[in-house]
């Protein structure tokens, strides 16, 4: 990917204020654009001086930034940074959907109010995020979305089952999207990070998990927020103009390795 590929771009990304949503933000300053971003309501201290770096890092980068609070879950939240980016820079170009919550519970134990957080972020948030973009991109005759999914749905975890659930059907309506709003010029993919050293894993990712993972991907590391970032990126260029309705997995050969430890002849 050249650098400033996405010149004069207007983008948003939700959750933006850390982890693979920082990433992001930041890398598609560098590649040229003017970059909107939302986090969460109610965020903890820590969070809020993440996400003035994620201002400092867009521009660093020589661009233009803002940075809402909102919850995706709530239709007129993410309308309003979508207005926002509109009314800043004229238009929107490229949307990230990113925003997720997770909750690591057997299914017995995940109640109502859980399935309602995890699909309210993870689901409708990605609904409402498309349907902003899209009205907007289908005026201006085209643009890129893309929806972050997991590769925890495609290679299930146990006490998952919220998140795996909302994370497949965001891939599902990535590709009803990409089938319906190509006529409108609008591009729509998806990218399945695996596991990812971000602050939404770092309860879940004990010192054993972590050996597990190091051992199942083929690669032999989890990945930095970065290494998804650039993935995301490359689906909101010109370099992908001809792709849409793909998925693709940045999870550093996890699903192809079946090794088990057979004895060798």
């Amino acid at each position: 990917m050249t650098p400033q590929a996405l010149t004069g771009k207007r983008a948003v990304v939700t959750g933006a204020s850390q982890g693979i949503g920082q990433a992001t933000a930041i890398a598609l300053a560098r590649a040229g654009a003017n970059v909107a971003g939302v986090y969460r309501a109610g965020a903890p201290e820590e969070e809020l001086r993440e996400a003035e770096r994620t201002l400092a890092g867009i521009r660093a980068a020589g661009r233009e930034g803002i940075l809402l609070e909102g919850d995706v879950a709530d239709p007129a939240a993410v309308e309003r940074l979508a207005q926002a980016a509109e009314d800043a820079w004229g238009g929107i170009d490229v949307w990230v959907n990113n925003a997720a919550r997770l909750v690591v519970r057997p299914f017995f134990e995940t109640t109502d109010e859980h399935w309602a957080q995890v699909l309210g972020t993870n689901l409708m948030g990605y609904v409402y995020g498309c349907r902003s973009a899209a009205r907007r991109m289908a005026a201006a005759g085209g643009g890129r979305i893309v929806n972050v999914t997991s590769a925890a749905y495609l290679q299930p975890i146990a006490d998952l089952s919220a998140y795996c659930t909302a994370k497949g059907a965001v891939a599902a309506l990535t590709k009803v999207l990409a089938v319906e709003l190509a006529p409108l010029g609008i591009a729509v993919n998806a990218v399945a990070p695996g596991a990812t050293d971000t602050p939404i894993n770092a309860r879940a990712y004990t010192p054993q998990v972590r050996r597990n993972y190091e051992q199942r991907i083929a690669l032999g590391r989890i990945a930095s927020p970065d290494e998804i970032a650039d993935a995301i990126v490359f689906l909101c260029t010109d370099a992908a103009r001809y792709v849409t309705g793909h998925e693709l997995l940045v999870e550093g050969g996890l699903l192809i390795n079946g090794n088990v430890g057979h004895a060798r002849d």
